[in-house]
C-alpha cells in the first residue's frame, strides 16, 4: 500500500492541492481531504471500458481496438470541410497543444467549453484588462469577498474552505470573524445562506445593478432611482460603503453574470467597477472557472494562435470573431459536418438545438467517462484521467500553473498519444 499526499485534484478550477490518495494493487483505494465530486472523480467512476464504433447513431456499439477506433476517427476528421473540435477543459495543457495541432493540419474550428461559460469574461478582459491576484493573495488578505452570480458550495466545494471565506490567513487571522460575506444572485442559493448580505436581484439586471453602484461610489447617488432591478436604493448604498470601507476587497463572479442579459458588457461594467474601487482601497476580481484545466486551455491557445478560445483555421492561418466562430454559432448555421469532442460534454452542456445538430453529423468522442456526449458519438476512444493515471501540467483559475501528478499507471491510452496518432493518420490518409 502506498500514501500518495499533496496530489492535486481534477476536478474543479481550484485545483486544491492537498489531497492524500491510498494506492494498492495499482487501484485507488482511498481518496482524502478531497470534495466528494473530486473524490469520485479521483477513484475513476463510470468509465469507458473500450474503444467502440457504431456506423449507425442508432444501432448498439461493437467494441474495437484502439487502431481501428483511430484509423475510422481519423477517416471521419480528415473527409471533413468543416470539423469543430471541442471540449480540452479536462485535459492536460500538453494535450492542448497536440488538439491546436490537429486542428491547423485539418483546417478545423477549435473551441472548449469556455465558449458556454467564461467566453465573454475575455472578451470584456481584451477591451479593459482586468485587476486580479492569486487565490494565495485571497486567503491571506481579502476582508469583503462578493460572490455574483455563482453558487460555489454546489460547483467548488472547497472554494471557501481553502480561499475565501473561512481560512485563517497571514493578514486574515480570524478567518470567517474577519470578513465580510455578501452574495448578489436571483435567487437564494446555499451560498446566500452562509452570506451577510445577500441581494437578489430582477434576472438580468446585473448591469443596471453595477451601473448604478459605480454611480454611488462617484458621488452621484442622487441620480439613483428609489428600486435598481428589484433592489431598494438604501440597499445600494449600504453595499457600496461596504466596499468602499474595505482593505483588500474580492468580486468572484460565475455564469450567472457572463450568460446573462448583456452578457460580456456584464463583465466590462464589473472591470470598471473594480477599478474604481481601487481609488478607495484594493479590490479585485476573477472568474470562478469551472474544469479544472479550463484555464490552461485558453493559455495555451493564445501561445500558439494569438486567441484564447474559438479558433477558426479554414483559411490556412487562425481567425477568431465570438458569434461566427464559436461552437454553437457552427452548429446554429449547420456548418459543422464533423466533430470531435474530447475532454468535455458537449451532450450535456449545449442547448438542444446545438445537440440535435451533433446527433446528425459523425462524432468522436475522446474521454475516460461515459457520459451524455457518449448517445451521439459515432467513435469513442476512452483515454487515461488526466491527473491520476497522467502528468502534465494544468492552469488553476487565478491562472497560477501546477503540475499535476501520476498515481497509478493507466490501462488506457493518453489523450496526447490519441492525439498524435490521429495526427499521423489523417497526414497518411491526406496523402502528406
Amino acid at each position: 500500500m502506498t500514501v500518495i499526499t499533496d496530489a492535486l485534484c481534477p476536478f474543479c478550477g481550484c485545483l486544491c492541492d492537498d489531497i492524500s490518495v491510498v494506492v494498492e494493487d495499482n487501484k485507488i483505494v482511498d481518496v482524502k481531504n478531497a470534495c466528494k465530486i473530486g473524490a469520485s472523480k479521483i477513484r475513476g467512476h463510470h468509465r469507458i471500458k473500450s474503444p467502440m464504433i457504431r456506423d449507425d447513431k442508432n444501432s448498439d456499439f461493437k467494441e474495437v481496438s484502439y487502431d481501428e477506433a483511430i484509423d475510422k476517427a481519423a477517416q471521419i476528421l480528415a473527409g471533413s470541410k468543416r470539423a469543430l473540435l471541442y471540449g480540452w477543459a479536462s485535459a492536460l495543457c500538453e494535450a492542448h497543444k497536440k488538439g491546436i495541432l490537429l486542428a491547423e493540419e485539418l483546417g478545423a474550428v477549435i473551441d472548449n467549453t469556455a465558449t458556454v461559460c467564461h467566453a465573454p469574461s475575455a472578451l470584456a478582459i481584451h477591451e479593459k484588462g482586468v485587476p486580479t491576484a492569486t487565490l494565495g493573495q485571497i486567503k491571506n488578505r481579502a476582508d469583503v469577498v462578493i460572490f455574483w452570480g455563482c453558487n460555489p458550495v454546489h460547483s467548488h466545494p472547497r472554494h471557501m474552505g481553502r480561499y475565501s471565506v473561512f481560512p485563517r490567513g497571514f493578514f486574515s487571522g480570524k478567518g470567517r470573524r474577519g470578513r465580510k460575506i455578501i452574495v448578489v444572485d436571483v435567487r437564494k442559493t446555499n451560498t446566500a445562506g452562509i452570506a451577510d448580505e445577500y441581494v437578489e436581484i430582477q434576472q438580468g439586471s446585473d448591469y443596471l445593478i453595477i451601473s448604478a453602484l459605480r454611480a454611488i461610489l462617484s458621488g452621484h447617488e442622487d441620480v439613483v432611482p428609489e428600486s435598481v432591478g428589484g433592489v431598494a436604493r438604501k440597499d445600494l448604498l449600504r453595499i457600496a460603503a461596504i466596499l468602499k470601507e474595505a482593505k483588500f476587497g474580492t468580486l468572484f463572479f460565475g455564469m450567472g453574470l457572463t450568460q446573462s442579459k448583456s452578457r460580456y458588457k456584464n463583465i466590462d461594467n464589473a472591470i470598471s467597477l473594480v477599478t474604481e474601487l481601487n481609488s478607495f482601497n484594493k479590490f479585485i476580481m476573477m472568474p470562478m472557472r469551472g474544469h479544472y484545466n479550463v484555464t490552461g486551455f485558453g493559455q495555451v491557445c493564445t501561445w500558439e494562435t494569438g486567441f484564447a478560445t474559438a479558433v477558426d483555421f479554414s483559411s490556412g492561418a487562425p481567425y477568431y470573431n465570438p458569434g461566427e466562430t464559436a461552437a454553437n454559432d457552427l452548429l446554429y448555421r449547420k456548418e459543422v459536418d464533423a466533430a470531435m469532442i474530447i475532454a468535455g460534454d458537449a451532450g450535456a452542456h449545449f442547448p438542444a438545438n446545438s445537440v440535435r445538430e451533433l446527433a446528425k453529423i459523425p462524432v468522436v468522442q475522446v474521454d475516460p467517462y461515459w457520459n451524455p456526449t457518449t448517445e451521439v458519438a459515432n467513435v469513442v476512444i476512452p483515454s487515461a484521467i488526466s491527473g491520476v493515471e497522467l502528468e502534465g501540467t494544468a492552469y488553476r483559475m487565478d491562472g497560477v500553473s501546477l503540475r499535476m501528478r501520476k498515481m497509478i499507471e493507466p490501462e488506457h491510452l493518453a489523450d496526447e498519444e490519441i492525439l498524435d496518432r490521429l495526427i499521423a493518420r489523417v497526414r497518411e490518409i491526406r496523402g502528406e
